[in-house]
């Protein structure tokens, strides 16, 4: 076994490697960015070494970096995680160059399957089944516009590089086409520094089904059954499953052994997974499915997988890495139960699915016998614009699909998290939602069911926001009588009694309150039984609480039903009094990076025209125009970092100009 491990990821991922490899003896060897100094995986390497700042391309990108490290620590070996350098045919054979094993496969294999074009053909050429399209080397748009009326409508257009869902774009008709290519090859050109992208046939009702393989330096290949991973939303995976749902033995030997062909063509070593796309119309048939991609790395749903074989799969990395053969044959290859995974991410669903950053003021993630949880944060961590806004993977486990899901719904329901707003309760309604635990579902299925899943603006929640008033005023007014004790000093004043009392009737007041950042009055009254609260729609007297709170900086956050409301005092001198009356201001809706500006200074736009767009945590969000008018100022430049709430530019109307 290998001694030691130089972790070249973060978060998550990092964390994992981590307590494998402490159970097998390694010494541990973290890397971090700025923003990551004081990260969970920083405290639990034996030791760490700073790569750079925060940027992904200043830090975790930096091959040179990394190796300096790997050879004044003296590691062993490096395991790239998944993301940022682990399909990167250049890090592997560096690694190979400095005489540090990487825990992957070799360079050759992961530029074989690195190029979606170049490994669909070649696949192809092994006899599996591959998706009609264009996967040539002709870029210009008009060429790929005629391609694309060639294969007809719905299409897909996927960067040529990379994986994880970057880069692609459904198409559903012409006049959506060039747009698409252009946000495609952008985000293609940001994510892997490669613009290309090729143009495929969209499969109606598809159900995306990935196989895990591994292999060995001895020529063994196996596969380690399927997983589902169909409940996606811009094409990246919200909650995965293994088996999937409907598999049949044949159809299983028929995608396996087209996944360990596809692994056998360029040679590889190590875990991979090779997905397809299914055409799920009539369940999961072994003539219906084609191959898509192969991801030259674990895949960050393998728990489901070592749940259901129990294997420990970055173990077994670290095996082959180390020359070992495979301990198990194909026939030996465990299939026991079911398990379900659900990605809880720090990410608004009632406005897009915005990410989310700041503080985790509270963390409280489920426990027992049937859940796992793999998380790269705790408590008092921050989660930043920088990197991917995972807070934690969430794997329960069952004898049939029904306990695994149902586990996953009690575990959704003890999950607590405080400061950035997360997808909890979406989750929650998304592993409840019929269809789904009926196993009729596809790709699709997310956005054709957004409103009934709660990803869609919502009312404020009346209970919350009072309860978070009536915990604000409580607070008051324990101050107060504190204050009133020690400055009285008397143990028997009438001053000091807290009977509500007073000689001209009910006590009541009007306090301020900024809920979510929106302007409101709550009304307070005072009686023996304490203070009460009332708002439109809901009161909170003292008792037992209908909801967590947790303090927040001054304000208190109000966990209700896996909705997150935040209730502060209002302070009339954080008022922005020189655009009180701007409702053209476009603000940045999160911490990100302006990557593209399209309209300048004196421009007529109409309502819903594009005007920027805004990258975070690797995710392009467009800024639209909230009216028609002419953009009256520009504060931002494309390259500039802004924060949440920052203005970006402001549309007068006609009237105004």
């Amino acid at each position: 076994m290998l001694s030691s491990v130089l972790i070249a990821n973060r978060g998550e991922i990092a964390v994992r490697v981590i307590r494998t490899a402490r159970r097998l003896g390694m010494r541990t060897i973290a890397v971090h960015s700025d923003a990551d100094r004081d990260a969970l995986f920083v405290r639990m390497a034996d030791e760490a070494h700073r790569l750079g700042p925060a940027p992904a391309s200043e830090s975790y990108l930096k091959i040179d970096a990394i190796l300096d490290i790997a050879r004044s620590t003296g590691a062993a070996c490096i395991h790239p995680g998944y993301g940022f350098l682990s399909e990167r045919a250049a890090f592997a054979r560096a690694c190979a160059e400095a005489g540090i094993v990487f825990v992957g496969p070799p360079a050759e294999a992961i530029d074989a399957m690195g190029l979606k074009d170049a490994a669909k053909s070649l696949v192809q050429k092994a006899g599996v089944p591959v998706v009609p399209g264009y996967h040539g080397s002709r870029q210009e748009p008009d060429f790929l516009r005629q391609k694309a009326y060639e294969i007809g409508y719905p299409v897909l257009i996927k960067a040529v590089a990379g994986g994880g869902g970057k880069g692609m774009r459904r198409v559903d008709k012409v006049a959506e086409f060039d747009a698409a290519l252009a946000s495609a090859q952008r985000e293609a050109q940001a994510s892997f520094g490669d613009p290309r992208v090729l143009v495929e046939k969209y499969v109606l009702s598809p159900r995306h089904v990935e196989i895990q393989v591994f292999a060995d330096t001895h020529g063994n290949v196996v596969h380690l059954n399927e997983r589902d991973c169909s409940l996606q939303r811009r094409h990246q995976k919200v909650i995965e499953e293994a088996p999937a749902p409907g598999m049949t033995p044949e159809v299983r030997d028929a995608m396996g052994r087209a996944a360990v062909e596809a692994a056998r063509a360029v040679g590889y070593v190590g875990a991979g997974t090779v997905e397809f796309i299914a055409d799920g119309r009539e369940g999961l048939r072994a003539d219906r499915f084609y191959f898509m991609e192969m991801n030259t790395r674990l895949q960050v749903e393998h728990p489901v997988t070592e749940a259901i074989t129990g294997l420990d799969l970055v173990e077994l990395q670290f095996r082959v890495a180390s020359g070992e053969p495979l301990p198990f044959t194909q026939e030996e290859v465990p299939l026991m139960g079911h398990a379900v995974e659900a990605r809880l991410y720090a990410e608004d669903p009632e406005r897009g699915f915005l990410p989310s950053t700041g503080r985790l003021f509270a963390l409280s993630l489920p426990e027992g016998e049937d859940v796992r949880v793999d998380a790269g944060v705790e408590a008092g961590d921050q989660v930043t614009p920088f990197y991917d806004p995972m807070i934690a993977k969430i794997i329960t486990r069952g004898e049939s699909r029904e306990e695994a899901l149902a586990a996953l719904s009690r575990a959704l329901g003890q999950t607590v998290v405080a400061g950035p707003r997360t997808n909890a309760a979406f989750l929650a309604r998304l592993v409840d939602a019929p269809a789904f635990r009926a196993g009729t579902f596809d790709t699709g299925f997310i956005d054709a069911n957004l409103e009934a899943l709660g990803a869609v603006p919502q009312e404020a929640d009346p209970a919350a926001i009072a309860a978070g008033a009536l915990s604000l005023v409580a607070e008051d007014v324990a101050a107060a009588r504190d204050a009133s004790r020690s400055a009285l000093r008397e143990a028997t004043s009438p001053w000091l009694a807290e009977d509500g009392f007073q000689l001209m009737g009910l006590r009541r007041t009007t306090l301020p309150l900024l809920v979510d950042g929106e302007r409101l009055d709550a009304h307070v009254s005072f009686d023996a039984e304490g203070p009460a609260v009332e708002i439109p729609g809901a009161t909170a007297t003292m008792g037992e609480p209908e909801a967590t709170l947790v303090e927040a900086d001054g304000d208190v956050l109000v966990l209700r039903e896996g909705r997150q409301t935040r209730v502060g005092l209002y302070d009339p001198a954080s008022v922005d009094l020189e655009h009180l009356d701007a409702g053209g201001l476009v603000k940045a809706p999160m911490h990100g990076k302006v990557v593209a500006l399209f309209v300048s200074e004196g421009e007529r736009v109409e309502k819903g025209q594009r005007l920027a767009v805004v990258e975070a945590m690797k995710m392009e969000h467009p800024l639209t125009a909230p009216m028609a008018g002419t953009v009256s100022e520009i504060a931002a430049a494309a390259g500039d970092q802004v924060a949440e709430g920052a203005r970006i530019l402001v549309i007068a109307t006609d009237e105004e100009g």
